[in-house]
């Protein structure tokens, strides 16, 4: 019985989960939120609209190593001067966390493809 917990997350579900986190109102909630379970179940519902079938708790680990990875990166890049590891998504969480404009229309699942237009949600989840 696959509950899906420890299910790979593909890139334009890490992408979808993105694109909801970036929005305004999602920050604003996560923002100081200790009991942060209601928000990542509106993430997961979210999610769900996109043919994307993931619980809260994934959601919200998977936003917390987003952010981890993000900030380990920062945090040895201000020490080592030059990158030596490269994180998937860096650029659009830099984007979030530094509160600016992702700044493409092709974020949302509300759009037919993703990248470079070839794949869509519902073939990447079947």
């Amino acid at each position: 019985n696959d509950t899906g917990a420890g299910k790979h997350w593909s890139d334009n579900e890490v992408r979808a989960l993105i694109n909801i986190w970036s929005d305004e109102k999602i920050q604003q909630m996560l923002e100081g939120a200790t009991r942060n379970k209601e928000i990542f179940e509106e993430i997961a519902r979210r999610l769900m609209k996109c043919g994307i079938d993931r619980d809260w708790k994934q959601c919200r680990t998977k936003y917390k190593n987003l952010k981890y990875e993000y900030r380990a990166l920062q945090k040895e890049n201000e020490h080592l001067g030059n990158p030596r590891r490269k994180m998937r998504f860096y650029d659009e969480v830099d984007c979030i966390l530094r509160r600016q404009p992702l700044g493409t229309s092709a974020w949302g699942c509300e759009s037919s493809s993703l990248l470079s237009g070839t794949k869509n949600f519902s073939d990447e989840i079947k």
